[in-house]
C-alpha cells in the first residue's frame, strides 16, 4: 500500500479567479423593479422575439435596481433545464441582494408549467439558504405574462 502511494504523481490544482465579463446592455427606463409588471417590462426588453425558451437572472441591488441581466440558460422551443447553482452563480458575483427570474414561452402563452413551479420553489429555497432572495419568476408571452408571485408560488 506505501509503495502504491509513493508511486501516485501529485495532482496539479488550479488556482483560479472569477469575474463577470459584459457583453452589452440595455437601457431600463423605471430605474427599479418595484412590482411584477415592473419586472415584466425589465424581462420583455431582453426575451422579446426569442424563438427559444432563455431563462435569465436580474440580479438587483438593495435599492432593487438591475444591476446585471445574464442568460441562465438556452432550451429548445418548449423547454430549458435550470439548475440553482447556475442561476445564483451570476447573482452571488454581482453582489445581488435580490433576484428576478424569468423565461420566455416561444409559443406566446405564458401559462406556467409544473416544471416552471417546482423550479421556482426550489430556487426560492436555494435563495434563502444563501441569503439572496428571489422576488419573483416572471413568464413572458405575446403580450403578456405571469408572476409566479402574484400566483403564490413564491
Amino acid at each position: 500500500m506505501k509503495d502504491e502511494m509513493k508511486r501516485k504523481s501529485a495532482k496539479r490544482v488550479d488556482i483560479v479567479t472569477m469575474k463577470l465579463v459584459k457583453e452589452s446592455s440595455i437601457f431600463y427606463k423605471e430605474r427599479s423593479v418595484r412590482s411584477p409588471e415592473d419586472g415584466y417590462q425589465l424581462m420583455k426588453l431582453f426575451l422579446a422575439d426569442k424563438d427559444r425558451e432563455h431563462f435569465i437572472v436580474a440580479s438587483l441591488d438593495t435599492k432593487n435596481q438591475p444591476v446585471s441581466i445574464n442568460v441562465c440558460h438556452i432550451g429548445s422551443l418548449n423547454a430549458s433545464i435550470v439548475h440553482p447553482r447556475e442561476v445564483m452563480k451570476s447573482a452571488i458575483l454581482s453582489n445581488a441582494a435580490s433576484i428576478i427570474v424569468g423565461h420566455n414561452h416561444p409559443s406566446g402563452l405564458p401559462e406556467p408549467s409544473k416544471e416552471d413551479i417546482e423550479v421556482t420553489r426550489g430556487l426560492a429555497e436555494a435563495g434563502k439558504i444563501i441569503g439572496i432572495d428571489v422576488l419573483d419568476h416572471i413568464i413572458v408571452g405575446d403580450e403578456s405574462f405571469i408572476s409566479l408571485k402574484e400566483k403564490g408560488y413564491i
